[in-house]
């Protein structure tokens, strides 16, 4: 208990001095978008203070607050769940913006990391059974190649030749707007379809990984001295397979796993750009572009707390799954 109360500490701070530099390192970036927005109303004919008038109107910005101020503000909108006024979707709450883009986000990687992680939980553990068989050497050679391949060069290639040359697959969105949204068999194949080329550039270039881990820590398992014992009992080896060798191997997976879910948050960024599809990496990419303060808080908010999460739970489990670990805390 006393371990997670210092865990759940430890989290708090991190989540605190994380959103503190995203606060103020946004405002240290070359270009005010402020400045942008008064020079154009300026421009419409209006003078100096009606356009700034106008600017601090239109977004919630009061000029004549220190950063500090402003820092205080915003900490106390977060705590009511405020992030603020988006300045390129004028007018629009962040967090309707997060609401819209982080269920795609969560679809594109769920569904990757899911498929990723089995495929790779049931490679790895043949390979280690055909180890130093022309089988296993494929896999270990395939693995190592496609773990070596950015998710973003993949991405560019399926996008070429399945979109552009071949047009099986669409280049961009998230679904067709033509169809209404609805729990009925073309909008959710729709959404499938237009999530292939994503959720393949992911897979290929992570299954790799969690084949080559899987591989070495079924062979570790292998050779400890309670499966010779199981085997010597004249277990079958099915048993021996799942009940001993691959729920031991699997440990270790199991808190990467946790991790490498809110490290993808961040690696979908320029998935979702080359596929325009409109998560989370896709709007922070252009609010980022745009200066936009308020929509690039929000983002980089919610990738800090699923890396930040993810990383408390992969203690969590591994506490849970591996007795020894429990009895140390």
């Amino acid at each position: 208990m006393r371990w997670i109360v210092k865990r759940t500490i430890t989290l708090l701070t991190t989540f605190y001095i994380a959103i503190t530099l995203t606060f103020f390192l946004i405002r240290l970036m070359p270009g005010n978008p402020i400045d942008v927005m008064i020079n154009q109303y300026m421009q419409q004919g209006m003078s100096m203070e009606q356009a700034r008038m106008m600017v601090s109107s239109l977004y919630q910005i009061d000029f004549s607050k220190p950063a500090w101020e402003q820092y205080i503000e915003y900490l106390q909108l977060i705590f009511k769940g405020n992030l603020g006024v988006s300045y390129i979707y004028t007018g629009v709450p962040v967090i309707r913006i997060i609401s819209y883009a982080l269920p795609w986000t969560v679809f594109l990687l769920s569904i990757s990391i899911t498929l990723s992680f089995m495929l790779g939980i049931i490679l790895g553990m043949f390979a280690a059974y055909r180890r130093n068989t022309k089988a296993d050497h494929t896999i270990t050679l395939l693995s190592t190649i496609t773990n070596a391949i950015p998710n973003y060069v993949l991405a560019l290639i399926f996008l070429f030749f399945f979109a552009c040359v071949w047009k099986i697959f669409p280049m961009r969105g998230t679904r067709d707007p033509r169809i209404p949204p609805g729990f009925t068999l073309e909008f959710i194949s729709n959404i499938f379809y237009h999530a292939t080329l994503p959720i393949l550039s992911f897979l290929i270039t992570t299954v790799g990984s969690w084949i080559l881990q899987m591989r070495g820590a079924t062979i570790s398992v292998l050779g400890e001295d309670y499966i010779k014992v199981a085997e010597a009992r004249g277990l079958k080896g099915r048993r021996i397979m799942f009940s001993y060798v691959g729920r031991n191997a699997i440990i270790p997976l199991f808190t990467r796993l946790a991790i490498a879910i809110g490290y993808m948050f961040s690696g979908s960024v320029l998935i979702e750009n080359i596929f325009t599809y409109a998560g989370i990496g896709y709007y922070l990419t252009y609010s980022v572009t745009a200066r936009d303060y308020p929509l690039m808080q929000g983002c980089f908010l919610i990738t800090t707390l699923a890396i930040i999460l993810s990383n408390f739970i992969a203690d969590l489990l591994y506490g849970v799954l591996d007795p020894r670990v429990r009895i140390e805390r």
